[in-house]
């Protein structure tokens, strides 16, 4: 073989285990609470919540999206809600970040079901799979709403801050 053969393969063998090693997304989740102390939460813990499963239609097409209630990783990060829910932290909403730095706002009491029976998910899987690269690790998933504005994909980061 020649040498130049020879290290092409070695490129290629080198860049294979690259690739197979490290995923091309992150699964890990970071939620930040408003006194920005950082919670970071890997598939496995996220996995670990109490389901939800949702049925919903996906351009024309009926989608099960299964994950986790999107309160319930807030709670696991120790962010309240119930009866302190009220006066200021009526102000206080959650920022969901992407991968690609799209964002979107939820007002804190749209997640409490004190305030509404509105259910807002936190998906992993699609129709029993796991979300591909485009949509996932993580997915936002809003059944009740009109347009699919606030499902954002790619979700990296949860930050609960306050309305100035």
């Amino acid at each position: 073989m020649s040498e130049m053969k020879h290290h092409l393969l070695l490129t290629a063998l080198f860049c294979a285990f690259i690739l197979q090693a490290a995923p091309l997304h992150s699964q890990q989740l970071t939620v930040q609470d408003v006194d920005g102390k950082q919670t970071t939460f890997s598939k496995a813990d996220l996995e670990a919540l109490p389901h939800v499963r949702v049925n919903t239609a996906v351009s024309g097409t009926s989608t099960t999206f299964e994950g986790v209630a999107l309160k319930a990783v807030l709670e696991k990060a120790g962010v309240a809600f119930g009866e302190t829910m009220r006066g200021k932290r009526l102000a206080s909403y959650l920022l969901v970040e992407a991968a690609d730095d799209y964002r979107v706002v939820f007002a804190l009491p749209e997640l409490d079901t004190a305030f509404t029976d509105k259910q807002i998910v936190l998906a992993f899987l699609k129709d029993g799979k796991p979300l591909d690269d485009k949509e996932g690790p993580y997915r936002i998933v809003v059944p009740d709403e009109k347009r699919m504005a606030r499902w954002v994909r790619q979700v990296r980061r949860l930050k609960i801050l306050n309305a100035p």
